[in-house]
C-alpha cells in the first residue's frame, strides 16, 4: 500500500487496517491505530509506521484512546477476515450462512458483530463490493451484459434495480461515462441568497444555497461532470414546482412538512441513505444531536460518520441536515453557511420576526 492509501484509511477510520500499520502525529508525539476516534490531524503532521514497536523506537507514545500497542480486538479481527473474504469472492454467490461457516461463528453473531464494527450488514457490504466490480467491468468489458455477469450478478435485472441508488444512473449510462444523463436546473433569489435546484426526470439531485450563481453553477458541474446540464426558466414543469415549494418554505408561507413529498434522485451509500432518511424524520421546529441521530439508526458509536453524512448531503432543506446540532447545544457546521442554519432553525421554531 502507498501512503495515500494509508491516509485514506485514517480518514475513514478503517478498522480492517488496524494491525497493518500505525500513524503518528509529530505535533503531539503520539501514535494511533487507523481506526482511532480522536480528531484527525493535518496530513503534513502525520507519518506512518509498520508497527507499534517501530513508532516507539522513533520516540512516539501510544494513544490512550485507541491503545494501539495492544492486540486487536478478536471481534474486529474476525470482521476484517470476513471483509477480506467478501472482497476476494464478491463475484461468487456469498450468503450470511456461507460466510459464518468460513469464520466458524453463528450467522446471528456474524450479522450483529459485522454491523457494529462496519456500520452496514454483510449483505450490504457484498452489494457494495459487487457494485464496485461492476463499475470496473463497465469500463473494460465489451458489453453491459458481460459486465453484469462478470461482476457476479445472477441476472440482468438486479443491477438495474439497485443502479439508481448506487450508480446514480443505469449501467448502460455509466458505461458511457454518464453521457446522456440529463439534468435541468434553475437559480433564483431567495431569503437566504441564491438558491439552486437541479433535477433529473426522477427527482431532485441537488439543492444548494450560495452567494453567487457562478459559484453554484461551478459546484453543479463539478458534481456531474459528464451529464448534459441545462439552465431553465421558471414555467409550469416539475422543476418549477419544486423550486416554488422551496421558496414558499423559505418565505414562511408553507410548513416544511410538504418538502417531504418532493421526489429525490441522489446517490448514496447504504449508511448515508440511513442517515438522510433519519434526518427527514426530524420534525420541523426541533433538533437532534449527532449522537441522537446515530442512536436513531441503531449505530450509537457512529457519531462522526453521521456528521460526515450530514456534511455531504447534496440536497439542502429537503434533507434537513440543518436540524442536527452538537451535544453542547451549539449549532456545529453547515456546508451552506452557519448564518443560514441559524435562520432556518429560528424560522422553524417560530421565533423569526
Amino acid at each position: 500500500m502507498h501512503e495515500a492509501e494509508f491516509w485514506q484509511a485514517v480518514l475513514n477510520r478503517d478498522t480492517r487496517l488496524d494491525g497493518v500499520f500505525v500513524y503518528a502525529v509529530r505535533s503531539t508525539n503520539i501514535y494511533c491505530r487507523p481506526s482511532c476516534a480522536a480528531r484527525k490531524p493535518r496530513r503534513e503532521q502525520v507519518v506512518f509506521f509498520a508497527s507499534s514497536q517501530i513508532a516507539e523506537d522513533e520516540g512516539f507514545r501510544p494513544c490512550r484512546r485507541c491503545d494501539p500497542q495492544n492486540p486487536i480486538d478478536p471481534q474486529t479481527e474476525m470482521v476484517r477476515r470476513v471483509c477480506a473474504i467478501i472482497e476476494a469472492e464478491s463475484t461468487n454467490s456469498l450468503t450470511l450462512a456461507t460466510l459464518s461457516t468460513q469464520v466458524n461463528i453463528s450467522p446471528f453473531h456474524l450479522q450483529r458483530t459485522f454491523k457494529r464494527v462496519m456500520g452496514v450488514t454483510p449483505k450490504q457490504y457484498i452489494q457494495a463490493q459487487r457494485m464496485q466490480s461492476l463499475k470496473l467491468e463497465l469500463k473494460s468489458a465489451s458489453s453491459v451484459t458481460d459486465s453484469i455477469y462478470n461482476a457476479g450478478y445472477g441476472s440482468i435485472s438486479h443491477p438495474y434495480e439497485c443502479a439508481k441508488t448506487q450508480l446514480g444512473m443505469t449501467p448502460a449510462t455509466y458505461k458511457r461515462g454518464g453521457d446522456g444523463m440529463v439534468i435541468n436546473y434553475m437559480i433564483v433569489d431567495s431569503a437566504l441568497g441564491y438558491l439552486l435546484v437541479a433535477g433529473t426526470e426522477y427527482g431532485i439531485c441537488m439543492v444548494s444555497l450560495g452567494d453567487s450563481d457562478t459559484g453554484l453553477e461551478t459546484a453543479l458541474l463539478k458534481e456531474f461532470p459528464t451529464a448534459k446540464i441545462y439552465r431553465c426558466e421558471l414555467n409550469e414543469d416539475k422543476l418549477s414546482q419544486w423550486i416554488i415549494a422551496l421558496l414558499q418554505y423559505l418565505n414562511g408561507e408553507q410548513a416544511s412538512s410538504h418538502l417531504s413529498t418532493l421526489p429525490l434522485d441522489v446517490q448514496a451509500t447504504a449508511f448515508q441513505a440511513k442517515v438522510w432518511q433519519a434526518l427527514r424524520q426530524i420534525p420541523s421546529g426541533s433538533t437532534q444531536t449527532y449522537s441522537q441521530v446515530a442512536q436513531s439508526i441503531g449505530q450509537p458509536s457512529a457519531v462522526r460518520a453521521v456528521a460526515r453524512a450530514c456534511a455531504t448531503n447534496p440536497v439542502s432543506l429537503v434533507i434537513p441536515c440543518h436540524r442536527v446540532i452538537r451535544s453542547d447545544g451549539s449549532l456545529g457546521g453547515y456546508r451552506w453557511g452557519i448564518e443560514r442554519k441559524q435562520f432556518l432553525l429560528a424560522q422553524e421554531a417560530g421565533s423569526l420576526s
